[in-house]
Order: C-alpha cells, then sequence, then structure tokens
C-alpha cells in the first residue's frame, strides 16, 4: 500500500512538472498576444469610456405641489427645523418596490467584467501551479554553492507577490458592484437629487477604465513573468552545477 501510494505521489510530481513547462514554454507566450488583442480591441477601446453609461431604470416622479394645508406633523417637524435642528435626520421616500422593476447592471461593464474575470482566475492558477514547480525543485539545504537556490528563492517571491496582486482586482470588481448597488438605493430613495444619479456615470466610466489598465497589467505581467523565469530557467531546474541527485 505505501509503494502504491509513493508512487502515485512521484506521478502526480511529473505531472505537475511537465504542466509548469507547458505553462512556461506554451501558454505563457499565448497569453501575451491574447490579452494584447483584447487590450486594443474595440470592446475595451478608450474611446468607448463616455458611452459605457446606461440608463437607470428609476424615474424621476412628478412634483408634487403643496397647498395651505399641511399635516400637525409636518407642522411640528417644520417648526423643529426653523429652530435650528439637524437636517440628518429628514428621511427620504421609503420605497417598497420600483415602477419600473428591477434596475439592471450595466451591461457594458458586465461584458467586460466577463472577459477579464476569467483571465484573472486564470493567472491565479498559472502562478500556483509554477510556485509548486519551484518549490519541488528547491534542494536540500546545504553549505555554499547556493546561488541557484537564491534565483529559485527570488522567483518564488515574485510569483507569490504577482498571485496576491492579481488576486486583487477581483476584489475591485466586488467592491464596484456594492458601491455601484448603494448609489442606485440612494437615487431609488432620492430620485429628485442629480448629483447621484451623476455619481453612478462618473463611477462606471471609472470602473471601465479600471477594466482597461487590468487588461494591460494581465499582459505585462505574463510577459514579465515569462520574461523572468526563461532568462534563469536553467538555474531554476538545477540550482546546482555537482549533486543534483540532492533534490527532493
Amino acid at each position: 500500500m505505501g509503494e502504491e501510494v509513493v508512487a502515485q505521489v512521484e506521478a502526480f510530481k511529473k505531472t505537475l512538472l511537465d504542466e509548469a513547462d507547458n505553462i512556461i514554454n506554451n501558454i505563457f507566450p499565448k497569453k501575451v498576444i491574447e490579452l494584447e488583442k483584447i487590450h486594443k480591441s474595440e470592446l475595451f477601446n478608450r474611446g468607448r469610456m463616455p458611452t459605457v453609461s446606461c440608463k437607470l431604470n428609476i424615474p424621476v416622479p412628478e412634483a408634487i405641489t403643496i397647498n395651505s394645508f399641511q399635516p400637525e406633523r409636518k407642522k411640528r417637524k417644520e417648526e423643529h427645523l426653523q429652530d435650528g435642528m439637524d437636517l440628518d435626520g429628514i428621511d427620504g421616500s421609503k420605497v417598497m418596490l420600483l415602477p419600473e422593476g428591477q434596475v439592471p447592471c450595466n451591461a457594458h461593464l458586465l461584458e467586460l467584467v466577463n472577459v477579464i474575470k476569467p483571465a484573472i482566475c486564470e493567472l491565479v492558477e498559472h502562478c500556483n501551479t509554477l510556485k509548486m514547480w519551484i518549490q519541488l525543485l528547491i534542494p536540500k539545504i546545504e553549505d555554499g554553492n547556493n546561488f541557484g537556490v537564491s534565483i529559485q528563492e527570488d522567483t518564488l517571491a515574485e510569483l507569490r507577490q504577482v498571485e496576491s496582486e492579481v488576486a486583487s482586482y477581483l476584489d475591485g470588481i466586488s467592491r464596484y458592484f456594492i458601491t455601484r448597488a448603494k448609489l442606485v438605493t440612494k437615487v431609488a430613495k432620492y430620485p429628485h437629487v442629480e448629483d447621484y444619479r451623476r455619481s453612478i456615470k462618473e463611477i462606471d466610466e471609472k470602473e471601465f477604465l479600471q477594466l482597461r489598465l487590468t487588461s494591460a497589467e494581465l499582459r505585462n505581467t505574463y510577459m514579465s513573468l515569462y520574461d523572468l523565469i526563461k532568462k534563469n530557467q536553467e538555474k531554476i531546474k538545477k540550482p546546482r552545477n555537482s549533486n543534483t541527485d540532492a533534490m527532493y
């Protein structure tokens, strides 16, 4: 049973090493070209920025004509306001449902997210695989002849940093949707306040720019990792010129 498990582990190790070689030599160059095309495509064209905002499904209600009759409760509220009461205590309209139905996401930006998000997840997975690849190539600790090991450790640190930075792009996408949702609820509660509607347009344009920059960052990250690993591939695979049997 023990030998069978060891054999399975060794088979997994070989599979992972082969996968890492394929990522470096084949997938990385293809991803650089693919992301360059995405970044230069019409979908991510910077000229689209003013057109990415969409119409909110929240109409502005008709103005209410106020006559001389005022309920007693409203009179008391106005008296308190005249006495210097803070306006922050005033609530907006109570929203039970929207007359036009659901307020949809921005379809233009959702299309961009559906393109960028898989590329982000894929790069995180590639970094994770390459981290394990380098870990398996690190030899046991010995005195001297550790220059190649230091190259392995530097490359490993770079992969960890890239993995963390790229994963943070997903947090940025989530924050955009949360922020936009809060602004939409503000528009629903205060439909006559034009600034809330304008703020949604501004945040949509900002997110378009951020997604466009993300496509460029992903391309640059693939390119820099490919360049770093290819230049040091010999030392990464064989960190020591002798005693290679000590690798585990």
